[in-house]
């Protein structure tokens, strides 16, 4: 038997719920979000209590598209993962909690976790 795609996506989206319910960005420490589609992938640094975005990256942007061969692998993600990484120190951001958005720690989510590391965020 097989399982359909909005089964897959509401799974997704109670899981991401439940992580929510644990995990919040605050000033001090924004929620760095992750978001993954078959064809590309999305970062952001999200202040909670405002409701503002602080830094994004995403595959979908034209001058990191133009230098990668292909946007859904992990070698895209690390590009953004450091991408974002930079834009965050950039405003004055070096802490952050990881919001995985529900899909599992491997893989592309790993990555972009990997490269924000490696560019100086604390996670």
């Amino acid at each position: 038997m097989s399982v359909s795609t909005k089964d897959k996506q509401v799974a997704r989206a109670r899981r991401h719920y439940r992580v929510r319910k644990k995990i919040s960005g605050s000033t001090a420490r924004p929620r760095l979000a992750v978001f993954r589609s078959n064809k590309h992938i999305t970062a952001q640094v999200i202040d909670d209590t405002t409701g503002r975005t602080i830094a994004a990256a995403s595959s979908v942007e034209k001058d990191l598209r133009s230098s990668l061969s292909h946007t859904g692998n992990k070698e895209a993600s690390t590009a953004v993962g450091r991408l974002v990484a930079e834009r965050a120190k950039a405003v004055g951001v070096t802490k952050v909690t990881f919001d995985r958005g529900g899909f599992l720690y491997h893989g592309r989510v790993a990555a972009v976790a990997d490269a924000a590391r490696e560019a100086g965020l604390e996670l």
